[in-house]
């Protein structure tokens, strides 16, 4: 069978990181500068699909880092309802594959205009996202062809990652960082074979995750509907239990991501109480009883952990979408770019 451009782009995600770090370097430590200087109290992200998933990501690595707490504001307040934010003394981060969606130029704009300090992640910096942001840290990955992002994500993850380690000048994190591309490589040798069985039929299926674990989570289920035509859900694996917990009975689907870090028992905790209610349950990062346990990396800094999970959970993807008959490079009814107001 010929490769799927999806194939092909997970497959460069080592290399397009180390090709991030090396090149997009000076605009980082400029950015994390201007940071640094204006010692900011807030952040906002601004970010739809995806790169939202990413925002998320930074927003638990920021809080979790640096103390400072991280805020997703709404595209559609400047876009639609023309509503000015007060940010002065803020960092707006901007994150978008094509940096052309309208409503988040838009609020890129406000949000300089409201007195933040603009910061676009994109992977295109002469995009109008890019032009109406103070800074703008390009992804280099490359063209993407499949619709379903997959490089994109996890590099705008890194750019994330790499500003708060140089804002900070955290030498633990700059470290794991610069191991990143190695444990990329890595993860794609995992075998999740176990987890492609049960959801080869499945109808619907949970994805749990805390803390950066919980933006991985939210984008696999993502995944999961753009590629595979399965409906998905991803919760935090406390939330999960205050209410969505009553649906889950004998073999259903559940996918728990656990890394190394403060919330893995209570992510353990919630794999062994979901399997005794009988679903079907899958663990990265710990063995947890009634519970089949995946393949991880191990080893990692707590804040990049999630993000090398991600890279093994699209290789995976892309081979369960083939099983269960689609084409993991064109969902039905979806563009490469969507451009919303």
């Amino acid at each position: 069978m010929t490769q799927t451009h999806m194939a092909r782009e997970v497959a460069e995600i080592p290399a397009v990181a180390e090709r991030f770090l090396q090149e997009t370097a000076p605009a980082v430590q400029a950015a994390a500068k201007a940071m640094q200087q204006l010692d900011p109290a807030l952040l906002v992200t601004v970010a739809r699909g995806s790169s939202d998933h990413a925002a998320t990501y930074l927003k638990y690595a920021v809080e979790l880092l640096a103390g400072v707490p991280v805020a997703s504001v709404g595209p559609s307040v400047a876009s639609i309802y023309g509503r000015p934010l007060r940010l002065k003394g803020a960092v707006c981060v901007g994150i978008s594959q094509s940096g052309q969606s309208p409503d988040i130029v838009e609020m890129m704009r406000a949000g300089r205009s409201g007195g933040a300090l603009s910061i676009a992640i994109t992977n295109f910096s002469g995009s109008p996202m890019g032009a109406a942001s103070d800074h703008c840290l390009a992804l280099q990955a490359g063209v993407e062809h499949s619709v379903a992002a997959t490089k994109t994500f996890v590099v705008s993850v890194l750019a994330g990652l790499t500003l708060l380690a140089e804002w900070q000048q955290d030498d633990a994190l700059r470290r794991a960082i610069a191991d990143l591309p190695a444990a990329f490589e890595k993860a794609q040798q995992l075998d999740w074979s176990p987890l492609a069985a049960r959801l080869s039929r499945a109808n619907s299926a949970y994805v749990l995750g805390r803390g950066p674990a919980f933006a991985i989570a939210n984008e696999c289920a993502l995944k999961f509907k753009e590629t595979c035509g399965l409906h998905a859900e991803s919760y935090s694996a406390a939330e999960v239990l205050h209410g969505p917990a009553a649906i889950v009975q004998a073999q259903f689907p559940v996918l728990a991501l656990g890394v190394a870090d403060a919330a893995l028992p209570h992510v353990v905790s919630t794999a062994e109480r979901l399997a005794a209610q009988g679903a079907d349950v899958f663990l990265t990062g710990a063995a947890a009883q009634g519970a089949t346990e995946l393949p991880s990396v191990p080893d990692l800094h707590p804040l990049v952990a999630p993000l090398v999970l991600a890279t093994a959970f699209y290789r995976f993807v892309e081979g369960l979408a083939r099983r269960r008959g689609f084409d993991p490079d064109t969902p039905p009814h979806l563009r490469k770019v969507t451009e919303t107001v």
